[in-house]
């Protein structure tokens, strides 16, 4: 069993320790909780952290009043517990002030209209005089029918991609004639988008306007976290704010606050573009689905507080430093203000109203009904998790929206359902103390609303949206556990060790609950869950510590899953793709097992790791066989399909699979930047029988020497990331490399001479 010292002084620097916590019952609760700690760690707490809520249930708000009550509630103690910590310094420095930085320094960036004119690389033949493809590639989903937003998305004939500021359009078909047609700018950052099937686009981008509030309490920048940080955490940005006063702004540009903006466009053909109405929504950009013409956004938010607001007593008067019972006093007397300003809002400053752009730039303020928020019986900190629907056959209705308040995780979505991930609030470590998360269902059948369903929670914390899966009524879950036990070393009780775990949970609906009707218990412990993947009645979950089990479970009975098989590799895998009925397709890294060797695998170059591809026979469930597995470049090697599914392309009708693919050779000192570096498209044949067989690399190094820098930028990467293929009835197969700089094409036969190249201008610093 693997086991984690950490001290209780580590601890509370990477939970972050100060936050709200809501209990639920008959009426909207109060929040509360917190820590203290003194020179010799002496705990202050308004109330001890709250247990799990075995037994979750969402209530709605009955009234307006109500909701505002809600929120003042939790805003108090939210604010008291903060400045529990600052009594007991007893006089000390300002602990922590204001939140993330939310403001980009310098000017945001734009870009020219056109593209770059430039001398393409030799140009092969190999084109296509096909009207159309006969199959293409499009974003890779983890549902069938459910569309996941990427910032790229094509139709065969057309790619379109976000680069910068900017959405381009790319005639695509016939490859040899691939050309950029047009670009149009995006307000704010673009993060996603969606092209339906009548080719109406929605550009989701966040927005950074001028926060009007006060200062959050000193912890609201802190990332929420299992009991001790055990698994991924999920960031609370809050806004930029100079000091603890609220006055100053950052970098010149301010206090700033984060809206979604949702831009609807239609095309018509390749050539032309128009913006149709777009959305303004309070929050910052968490996920999205779409299902035909519904698209889903999840979204977080934190609460805009009060103008004036200070966590620091008046430093005018230096005499209270060192006299506790003054500073005391003074803090308390600090309390009372900010409950006075707290108690002073209406509902409007706490949640500010969506708006309606429509052409023209006219701008139309929006409601809300509070009977759409709800408030959840778990203990969790402040903030708004917001599910809104968007209906592209309805563009004169505003965005239906259905919030909680919480704060989101993982989501998850069949096409009937959504379900959206919340983890218990531990504000301070305590032995017995075990991760947990919670989970809210939302009926998504109706085109126009998400309706909340049910609730229920799993121990552990996820990983991924993989480890989460709908199938015939029942949700399965995957999650590791980590369980706080005091260090039996430590005589002074300061600090615990970790007991770590696994689980398969399956829950189903009943009576607005998700309850837990079975579950395989203790897998692997000592190790951590990697990827998992549910496929029909049967699940598939990948663990790490030195080697990589992968283990095959039989959920034809929910409420009696068990586990079947298991096969121990070196190395991991990080996503896993099926391949057939009887195999599967993953992307993972080798690491070598320490105590033994691999047959058949030749070891990469340099420090013994490198990106691998792996296929498993699961013909056998209790007997899971590794057939193939395919090494890529050296140890610097790299791929974003390591963290992102959307990047993984498999291609069923030609067996094909293309991943981005970065690397850093070895060269000469003072060798050129560009003549080191690599980024391209990776192509391999893939065959269950036959093996995984690459096929070559579509490089666009030309176009990253002339268009980039070393020190790239958020807004500018020209590595490629992303890539199409497409085939047409002659049998010939292209490969499209997409990045920030343009796009490429080439011929499959020959992924050394491009057909095109088309070039996307750099944005201006």
């Amino acid at each position: 069993m693997m086991t984690r010292k950490f001290s209780l002084w580590a601890g509370l620097g990477i939970v972050g320790l100060v936050g709200c916590n809501l209990v639920g019952g008959d009426e909207a609760p109060g929040p509360g909780g917190s820590t203290d700690d003194s020179t010799v760690f002496t705990r202050r707490r308004s109330e001890p952290p709250k247990a799990v809520a075995t037994r979750l249930t969402l209530k709605t708000f009955d009234s307006c009043q109500a909701l505002e009550t809600y929120i003042e509630d939790g805003a108090v103690q939210e604010m008291k517990v903060a400045l529990d910590r600052i009594a007991a310094n007893g006089g000390g420095p300002v602990a922590q002030r204001g939140g993330a930085d939310f403001n980009q320094a310098g000017a945001a960036p734009t870009a020219p209209p056109g593209g770059l004119a430039a001398v393409p690389p030799p140009m092969s033949a190999g084109g296509s005089t096909a009207a159309a493809p006969s199959a293409y590639t499009k974003t890779n989903t983890q549902v069938m029918g459910v569309d996941e937003a990427d910032f790229v998305k094509n139709d065969g004939q057309r790619i379109f991609v976000l680069s910068g500021r900017w959405l381009h359009a790319v005639a695509s078909w016939p490859p040899q004639s691939l050309d950029r047609k047009w670009g149009i700018e995006i307000e704010g950052q673009p993060r996603e988008m969606f092209l339906d099937e009548q080719g109406r686009i929605v550009v989701i981008s966040e927005i950074f306007e001028a926060y009007k509030g006060g200062p959050q309490p000193p912890s609201a920048g802190a990332a929420v976290a299992g009991p001790v940080s055990s698994g991924p955490a999920v960031g609370i940005a809050a806004p930029c704010l100079a000091d603890s006063a609220g006055g100053g702004g950052c970098g010149g540009g301010g206090a700033q606050v984060t809206t979604t903006k949702l831009t609807v466009l239609t095309t018509k053909g390749v050539a032309t573009v128009e913006v149709s109405h777009s959305y303004l929504m309070p929050g910052r950009y968490v996920n999205s689905r779409r299902v035909g013409s519904s698209v889903r956004v999840v979204q977080s938010d934190d609460f805009s507080w009060p103008l004036g607001m200070r966590y620091y007593p008046d430093g005018k008067d230096t005499t209270i430093y060192g006299d506790k019972d003054r500073w005391k006093a003074a803090v308390d007397a600090l309390r009372s203000e900010n409950e006075k300003l707290i108690r002073a809002r209406v509902l409007e400053d706490w949640i500010p109203k969506p708006r309606l752009v429509r052409r023209g730039n006219t701008v139309i303020p929006l409601g809300y009904g509070c009977s759409d928020f709800a408030y959840s019986s778990a203990p969790t900190r402040m903030g708004l998790l917001t599910v809104a629907t968007l209906n592209l056959d309805s563009p004169e209705a505003q965005p239906a929206r259905t919030s909680i308040v919480a704060q989101p995780g993982e989501v998850y979505a069949s096409k009937d359902n959504l379900y959206v991930a919340n983890r218990h609030w531990w504000w301070f470590p305590e032995a017995g103390q075990k991760d947990f998360t919670y989970l809210h269902k939302f009926d998504i059948s109706k085109p126009d609303r998400a309706i909340y369903r049910a609730s229920g929670g799993v121990d552990g914390y996820i990983v991924d949206q993989f480890s989460m899966d709908e199938y015939k009524g029942n949700f399965r879950v995957a999650t590791t556990v980590s369980a706080l036990i005091r260090n039996p070393q430590d005589p002074s009780g300061r600090s615990f060790t970790q007991e770590i775990t696994n689980r398969v949970n399956i829950l189903s609906e009943k009576t607005g609950e998700l309850q837990m009707v079975g579950a395989v218990a203790d897998l692997a412990k000592g190790e951590r869950i990697y990827s998992s993947r549910f496929l029909g009645d049967r699940g598939f979950v990948v663990t790490f510590r030195q080697v990589d089990p992968l283990f095959t479970f039989d959920l034809s009975n929910p409420t009696a899953p068990k586990k079947v098989g298991e096969l121990k590799i070196p190395g991991f895998s990080t996503y896993i793709h099926p391949l057939g009925d009887n195999h599967l397709l993953t992307i993972g890294t080798y690491v070598p097992d320490p105590t033994q060797t691999q047959p058949g695998v030749v070891r990469p170059v340099g420090p013994q790791r490198a990106v691998q591809l792996q296929i498993f026979d699961v013909s056998n469930l209790a007997m899971p066989r590794l057939a193939f597995t395919q090494l890529i470049g050296t140890s610097s090697g790299n791929s974003e399909a390591l963290q992102e599914h959307k990047a993984f392309n498999y291609f069923p009708e030609r067996k094909l699979l293309a991943i981005p693919f970065t690397d850093y050779m070895p060269a000469q000192r003072g060798a050129n930047y560009w003549d080191t570096f690599v980024s391209d498209i990776r192509v391999f044949d893939v065959d269950p029988i036959k093996g995984i067989m690459p096929r070559g690399a579509l490089s666009m190094k030309d176009v990253y020497a002339q268009n980039a820098r070393q020190n790239w930028v958020w807004y500018y990467n020209p590595a490629v990331r992303r890539s199409v293929m497409a085939s047409d009835p002659d049998g010939n197969d292209f490969v499209y490399a997409i990045s920030d700089a343009g796009v490429r094409v080439a011929n499959l036969k020959d992924l050394t001479k491009p057909l095109a190249t088309a070039r996307f201008a750099a944005p201006i610093d």
